[in-house]
């Protein structure tokens, strides 16, 4: 059946809790600070400035169960993966559907999805952030992968390689027909709960009823 276009339908989260002044205190007078403030970090989940190099893989937790003095404990509860991914179609040419998948981002960003919830898959130009990252090397690029606390970019050619994650976004921005075929194979293998495609509908729905 086809797809038809929609918005992603993203609802934001109140902000949280705002600092009170406190009441009665006399404020310090100012004084001059020598220099200029430094620059505001950059927003979780999108690139930042280039750095000097790559960070190191975090450690992975060890979260194999100690058995108890009444019995073994009782097995993790496996993902929920069974049931297929909510999908939504965001009509772009493939010259906008770069910036129509960073919007995406944007509003999952904003209505509280962590950074580490979301895949990218591109399937033309790399993405920018791909592009830095890789200059550091693929071990590096993949380490922050590995990592998961990040937005991750990628490639339709290496999507295979990612893992699953809850939220992913394509974006059909240029490639041979191949490509957005493996992107969509891959993201809709890999989208636990929710997988946003960003380019020409007909042509989605093409590939979807063929690939998919």
């Amino acid at each position: 059946m086809p797809l038809i276009p929609e918005e992603p339908q993203i609802h934001e989260k109140a902000q949280g809790p705002r600092a009170t002044p406190a009441s009665g205190r006399t404020a310090p007078t100012p004084r001059p600070v020598p220099g200029p403030r430094p620059a505001a970090p950059p927003r979780p989940g999108r690139p930042g400035p280039v750095r000097p190099a790559p960070p190191a893989q975090r450690a992975t937790r060890d979260t194999a169960a100690t058995p108890g003095p009444s019995g073994p404990a009782a097995p993790a509860a496996p993902e929920a993966t069974s049931a297929a991914p909510q999908i939504q179609l965001i009509p772009a040419t493939p010259d906008g559907a770069l910036d129509a998948a960073e919007e995406a981002v944007d509003l999952l960003l904003d209505s509280g999805r962590t950074p580490g919830d979301v895949l990218v898959i591109t399937t033309g130009e790399l993405h920018p952030w791909a592009a830095h990252e890789l200059s550091f090397g693929d071990a590096a690029y993949w380490a922050q992968h590995d990592a998961g606390d990040d937005v991750f970019y990628t490639d339709a050619t290496v999507a295979d390689r990612a893992a699953s994650r809850a939220v992913v976004v394509v974006a059909l921005n240029g490639g041979p027909e191949a490509a957005a075929v493996t992107a969509l194979t891959a993201a809709h293998c890999r989208a636990g709960a929710l997988l946003i495609v960003c380019g020409d509908p007909q042509r989605i729905n093409s590939v979807l009823g063929a690939g998919v």
